[in-house]
């Protein structure tokens, strides 16, 4: 993922959807960041922190779950993927 890019997209999602995401959860994986990236949330409140560095071997994949409701789920995943690195 591309930080410059995740961050202001999970800050404008928690902000327009907030009231409707009962939690957040993710990993995500940073282009060029050897540390797994934490984010958590409840309706508009996010934290994340870096939990450890990436395993060897491990896969490095960004995951992100919504709990929520009437979530625009293909508007998340869209624009999630928008926030993912150039190789």
């Amino acid at each position: 993922m591309n930080p410059d890019r995740f961050f202001p997209w999970i800050q404008k999602i928690t902000q327009t959807d907030g009231p409707n995401i009962l939690r957040l959860k993710g990993i995500i994986a940073f282009k060029g960041d050897e540390e797994r990236y934490v984010v958590q949330g409840v309706h508009m409140i996010i934290e994340g922190d870096h939990q450890r560095p990436w395993k060897d071997g491990e896969k490095r994949e960004s995951r992100l779950v919504f709990i929520g409701r009437n979530l625009d789920r293909e508007k998340i995943e869209k624009s999630f993927h928008a926030c993912e690195a150039s190789s």
